[in-house]
């Protein structure tokens, strides 16, 4: 496991960000430019990481290339397209992204989001830019998310077999697919139908716990790794099997020093006293 955060250290140069990450106890990072900044920029950071022995896990796209809105439509799917071109570019895991919603709220939850329609024109959409963009190393994944598809590991394998294109990867992240009490308190299980059934897609996760409030209705929500319901070890355990280089990002955390108990947490509970360092190739 290469761990990391969706956080950055507060820096005053590329060199900085990348030694804070690695004096951390970290071995992956979240690239923090978009494709809009300088070249000599984006060339800095990439540098900086590889200088520190750090895995670019991921590049973000983060918007909705689904709007209803024709125009906004047009420009997230630039973003989604020239995001991907980035991550291939920084030799980046894979550029993440939801699928996006079929309504204002780009990660809302709508009817729409589970129609047939949507469904299929999400297919083409990932098609079409996977093949103008062709990465040789780069995948593009879609994060699981609650409210859209996919939604579960099922929904996950038809989207693979529909799009059906290798660039496209699987990224994890377990909290999000907690959507009741019962897959809540069998964790352990949706951990291992997940990575049974898609581990050799699988080429990213992201880490953070869950808590299930005892009140009506339902509500399951985040909480730091280690406070709440998730068998993290198994979940650990499950990817490192797809790799001992998989990417594990700890996620949504209020402050820099939840970030360092989650980063201590995660690695005695790994048994990790030492740096991970890359693979050699």
């Amino acid at each position: 496991m290469r761990l990391g955060i969706s956080a950055s250290f507060p820096h005053s140069s590329p060199e900085e960000w990348a030694r804070l990450h690695r004096e951390a106890g970290l071995g992956a990072v979240v690239f923090p430019l978009s494709w809009k900044a300088e070249t000599s920029e984006i060339d800095r950071y990439r540098d900086a990481a590889r200088g520190e022995d750090l895995l670019i896990a991921e590049v973000g796209a983060w918007c909705n290339p689904m709007d209803p809105d024709p125009e906004k439509r047009k420009q997230n799917r630039l973003h989604c397209t020239r995001q991907l071109e980035l991550a291939e570019y920084v030799g980046a895991v894979c550029c993440v992204n939801i699928s996006g919603a079929d309504g204002e709220l780009w990660d809302g939850s709508y009817a729409g989001n589970y129609s047939e329609a949507y469904y299929e024109e999400n297919v083409r959409f990932l098609q079409d830019m996977l093949d103008e963009v062709k990465p040789k190393r780069a995948k593009y994944a879609l994060e699981p998310m609650p409210h859209t598809i996919p939604d579960s590991p099922a929904s996950y394998a038809r989207i693979l077999k529909d799009v059906n294109r290798a660039a496209l990867g699987v990224h994890v992240d377990i909290v999000n697919l907690l959507v009741s009490p019962r897959v809540f308190y069998h964790n352990r299980a949706l951990i291992e139908e997940m990575f049974t059934l898609l581990g050799d897609r699988i080429c990213s996760c992201h880490l953070k716990d869950a808590v299930l409030d005892h009140s009506l209705t339902v509500s399951i929500r985040e909480t730091e790794c280690g406070k709440g319901g998730v068998d993290l070890a198994y979940y650990v355990e499950s990817a490192n099997r797809v790799s001992p280089d998989i990417p594990m990002i700890i996620e949504h955390l209020p402050d820099l020093e939840s970030y360092r108990r989650g980063i201590a947490y995660i690695r005695k509970l790994t048994g990790e006293t030492g740096e991970t360092r890359l693979s050699p190739k």
